[in-house]
């Protein structure tokens, strides 16, 4: 009897070492991804932080004019610098399916319906699309971005936010107030 039970524990330790492997396979490749992502996103820090050392630094107390002229002149730079950049170099296909599985279950789950109704307020279905490289709208506010979002997606660095302009995930450069890519339609 004891070679019997010996033999179904082998076979259940094999397949569970088997679904272990199947689990974090997924994982794996979501990390892979990631670590994609954060490669770009760091590409686009370094020319970012690079650009802007090449304009003259807002004073402590700076206008809101000044402000504003800080940040176009930083987005013509890097709109210059990155003229061939299309969607999905920095948030790569296999980032928009992670993000967009994220806001699914978010989205759909408890409370989404008042979390969508939250972020399009300030929208008011207007019919804008994100550009890379293209300004943030100034006649819309910024969308507010629920905490379960943020403690999902990667962190980024304090000169990069995730906002949403209409349904559209977006990577925003506040401080040259573009856009640095999006993720369309990743809102359900």
């Amino acid at each position: 009897m004891r070679p019997m039970l010996g033999l179904v524990l082998s076979a259940s330790l094999i397949s569970c070492a088997s679904a272990d492997v199947r689990q974090k396979a997924p994982t794996n490749a979501d990390a892979a991804v990631i670590a994609e992502f954060m490669k770009h996103v760091d590409e686009y820090m370094a020319l970012h932080k690079k650009l802007e050392s090449t304009i003259p630094a807002l004073p402590k107390d700076a206008s809101p004019q000044q402000i504003d002229q800080h940040q176009r002149a930083l987005g013509r730079l890097i709109e210059q610098n990155r003229a061939g950049a299309k969607r999905g170099e920095i948030f790569t296909p296999g980032m928009e399916q992670i993000a967009r599985k994220l806001l699914a279950d978010i989205f759909r789950g408890p409370g989404g319906t008042q979390m969508k109704r939250e972020i399009f307020e300030e929208y008011q279905e207007r019919d804008i699309k994100p550009v890379v490289n293209g300004r943030y709208p100034d006649e819309i506010p910024l969308s507010t971005v629920p905490p379960g979002v943020l403690a999902g997606l990667p962190k980024l660095p304090a000169e990069l936010e995730y906002r949403f302009l209409g349904t559209n995930l977006i990577l925003l450069d506040p401080h040259a107030h573009i856009i640095a890519d999006f993720v369309e339609r990743a809102i359900p």
